[in-house]
């Protein structure tokens, strides 16, 4: 695509806006200050670098086997920073704990420290990209079913151990990057059958989280995510969307809402205005359910686009964190990585550039039609040549030309990997 096309079709679509009071210029830069916090486990299926790894469990799965995933620390880098390279903007890094640089050494949960992180914050220092941070509850020999709610007190102080740790380790994150780290607590707790001791699993599960949360940590945020059910533990979730909801709101603490831990028939944007009358912010984990919590690619669906419609109408752009969440093996990893980001891109460039305030004003006045009309009209407005330009902006292809690219570092990388 044509530099002077991308300028011309810019020049247009500012115009266009500029009919409804909206300042593309203005926009760009809350493009430019909307930073994702991409997830490191999209390179390699949730696998992770400790010595004594198992396979994937508690609760979750990836699907597919598409030739040339990460394999080692350097190689989830090198994929990482591959596909931010394509990214318009500037974005975060989210890394689970199983991620650590343990340089072969057998490191168990309730031993990790920041020492084995050390050389992710240099990373994150050399290539400007701040860090976040998740403890790493599944895929262990103590997992089992339950950990942080286990009537097993010596398998709950384990994992509880865990996570005081990890809250350590995001804060040593926080100071050395002069900016708070995000650290998102979920653990899979649940029963595969029939339970009749929902009660005491909760008042366990509550009780940990008060240990946990008990040391303060002043350069790390606490963010905690429920869900529906797991896979394997259909019938009861003992960290349920209410258990978290009300304990963020007595607690002060960040929620996180998960795009795919819902029911199918409800919707994750309708939540964003009501709870947050509650939560101090909110965490977001976008990805794309299909049917269930499969962590399908985001794309610039509806649900996606309302979610970050809600964000900006509620003006809470600044008490939001935007992460991605999906592991999809069947496809290219780094062409899932670029496509998803640029995916939730898109949704909030969309967002910011709806004639909101306009819209508003009808329905505040009962000026029913009118509302509805405009929300229509600003369905086909050229927000699609802000995004190009944004793009162009920030130096990375435009359009569909990140295809090649990421074509180009299959043939050139990830298919040397045998």
């Amino acid at each position: 695509m044509k530099t002077e096309n991308i300028e011309k079709a810019y020049r247009l679509a500012q115009e266009r806006y500029a009919e409804f009071g909206i300042d593309t210029e203005k926009v760009l830069k809350q493009l430019q200050d909307f930073h994702l916090s991409m997830h490191c486990w999209q390179a390699d299926d949730v696998v992770g670098f400790e010595v004594q790894a198992g396979a994937l469990s508690g609760g979750i799965q990836s699907t597919g086997n598409y030739p040339g995933k990460a394999r080692n620390i350097d190689e989830l880098r090198s994929d990482i920073l591959k596909a931010k390279s394509l990214i318009p903007g500037n974005h975060r890094l989210n890394l689970h704990e199983i991620y650590g640089d343990f340089k072969g050494k057998v490191v168990d949960r309730d031993e990790v420290t920041a020492e084995y992180f050390q050389s992710w914050i240099e990373w994150g220092k050399e290539n400007d990209t701040k860090l976040d941070f998740n403890s790493t509850s599944f895929s262990h020999p103590k997992s089992g079913n339950l950990t942080l709610a286990n009537p097993d007190k010596s398998i709950r102080d384990f994992w509880i151990e865990h996570t005081k740790r990890c809250r350590d380790i995001a804060n040593v994150m926080g100071q050395a990057q002069g900016d708070p780290c995000i650290m998102n607590l979920w653990v899979h707790d649940g029963c595969k059958d029939q339970s009749v001791n929902h009660y005491l699993y909760r008042q366990l599960l509550r009780e940990s989280l008060d240990e946990i949360f008990s040391k303060p940590q002043p350069m790390m945020k606490d963010c905690i995510e429920g869900k529906v059910f797991g896979i394997g533990l259909e019938s009861f979730t003992v960290g349920s969307h209410d258990f978290y909801t009300a304990y963020a709101a007595k607690n002060n603490k960040i929620l996180t809402i998960d795009t795919g831990h819902y029911h199918p028939t409800e919707s994750p944007a309708d939540k964003v205005s009501a709870v947050l009358q509650f939560v101090p912010e909110l965490m977001l984990h976008v990805s794309r359910p299909i049917r269930w919590d499969s962590d399908h690619v985001t794309l610039m669906d509806d649900p996606t686009l309302e979610l970050f419609q809600e964000i900006v109408r509620a003006k809470a752009m600044d008490r939001v964190h935007y992460g991605l969440d999906y592991f999809d093996g069947s496809i290219n990893r780094v062409g899932a990585y670029v496509t998803g980001s640029r995916a939730a891109q898109k949704c909030m460039t969309r967002a910011l550039l709806e004639p909101t305030a306009q819209i508003a004003e009808y329905e505040l006045e009962g000026k029913g039609f009118q509302s509805l009309a405009l929300l229509e009209e600003a369905k086909a407005l050229p927000w699609n040549a802000v995004y190009d330009e944004f793009c162009l902006r920030s130096n990375v292809p435009v359009g569909n030309a990140f295809i090649a690219e990421v074509e180009k570092y299959e043939a050139e990388v990830t298919s040397k990997r045998n």
